[in-house]
């Protein structure tokens, strides 16, 4: 049995202060042993639709002369029993109150990851993670969720968890499939429809997936898994 699994996280509208009210972080998973052959078949898809090898998979670039590249890249991601993915939505991080539960935003933010990979992490597996690197803070936000993670799962021999790093997605198709799943569903979730390619993207994802893309899926749901995050009065609701 394949036993080392990948996931590539990144995130959608995660600062405090960036005017948008919905939040989505979300993982790609798949068996480490096929990721060559995904991010090869990525690759040769770019090829068919004419882009350049260079050229990078974002929710921010699709338009309607792309539209067939990126359904293609959806139906690939569907037909494939050995990829999965979840999202965590927080629908508006406007109502937080991070003073109440005496908590940074930061805090908050791992405290949210930690939710997204639990349910992607079993100790009979051995994992790689890799983030997406975007600013100054990166190393320090890795090395924080690296060590929520392990201690989480008892993991202080590093058994599990073998590796967790800061990647350039655009260096990797699987990470830049994860942004695609990850804009969508952040489009949806902020109730946007100005697109007619994307609003086409985000209706082939519901009728791949057979869901609405509003309400929480089984936490056992392996291929699109999604959960929608709501505090409460005890703090955390659908955690």
């Amino acid at each position: 049995m394949e036993t080392i699994i990948n996931i590539y996280c990144d995130e959608s509208c995660h600062l405090p202060n960036d005017n948008q009210r919905a939040m989505v972080l979300g993982a790609l998973w798949c068996f480490k042993a096929k990721a060559k052959t995904h991010n090869q078949k990525i690759a040769d898809l770019k090829a068919k639709h004419r882009l350049s090898p260079f050229f990078e998979i974002k929710w921010t670039k699709i338009s309607s002369g792309k539209l067939d590249f990126y359904s293609d890249l959806v139906n690939y991601f569907f037909d494939k029993r050995t990829m999965g993915f979840r999202a965590w939505v927080i629908p508006d991080k406007t109502v937080l109150i991070h003073d109440d539960y005496n908590q940074t935003h930061d805090e908050w933010y791992y405290k949210m990851y930690f939710y997204l990979l639990r349910n992607l992490i079993f100790r009979d597996r051995k994992y790689h993670i890799y983030l997406d690197i975007k600013d100054t803070r990166s190393r320090k936000k890795l090395q924080k969720l690296q060590d929520v993670l392990r201690n989480a799962n008892y993991d202080f021999s590093w058994e599990i968890i073998e590796r967790i790093q800061h990647v350039h997605s655009h260096d990797i198709g699987l990470m830049q499939l994860a942004d695609l799943f990850i804009g969508a569903i952040s489009y949806h979730a902020r109730g946007l429809s100005s697109s007619a390619a994307k609003n086409d993207i985000v209706q082939l994802i519901k009728e791949r997936s057979g869901l609405s893309l509003t309400r929480n899926t089984l936490p056992s749901e392996r291929k699109f898994n999604i959960c929608i995050w709501r505090p409460n009065s005890r703090g955390f609701e659908n955690a």
